[in-house]
């Protein structure tokens, strides 16, 4: 029973306290505004600052991924300079092969035409009579 007792004015503390009136606001003195102020002026310049540092990064960031792209799109012109030169050289060394053949050909025509005409002087001297 005593414990019975002691929840039911413990429950009747409980409730007096909840029931008590707020307490009325207190109104803001002079200096409490003031610095009130200058805090939310603070806060507004180290936003300010905060967001001039985020901008100057963002557009590093931005200059070198033009830089990047730049550099990338030289480096393609350059490959394809160097791509080019080399098919010239090798259509140059196709070209000066094809003219090394032609001679050689020539050439080789030019001897199976001499041997020929020997052969047919060797053949007539010994078809001549004697």
């Amino acid at each position: 029973m005593n414990k019975l007792l002691a929840t039911l004015i413990a429950g009747l503390f409980a409730t007096s306290v909840f029931a008590q009136a707020p307490a009325a606001p207190v109104a803001p003195t002079a200096k409490t505004v003031k610095a009130e102020a200058k805090e939310t002026k603070a806060v507004v310049k180290a936003d300010a600052k905060e967001i001039k540092a985020d901008a100057k990064a963002d557009a590093k960031v931005t200059d070198a991924k033009i830089d990047a792209k730049e550099a990338k799109s030289e480096a393609k012109v350059d490959a394809k300079e160097a791509t080019a030169k080399a098919d010239g050289k090798v259509a140059d060394a196709k070209a000066d092969a094809k003219v090394t053949k032609a001679k050689a050909h020539r050439k080789a025509a030019k001897t199976k035409a001499k041997a020929h005409t020997a052969k047919a002087k060797v053949e007539a001297k010994e078809a001549a009579p004697q």
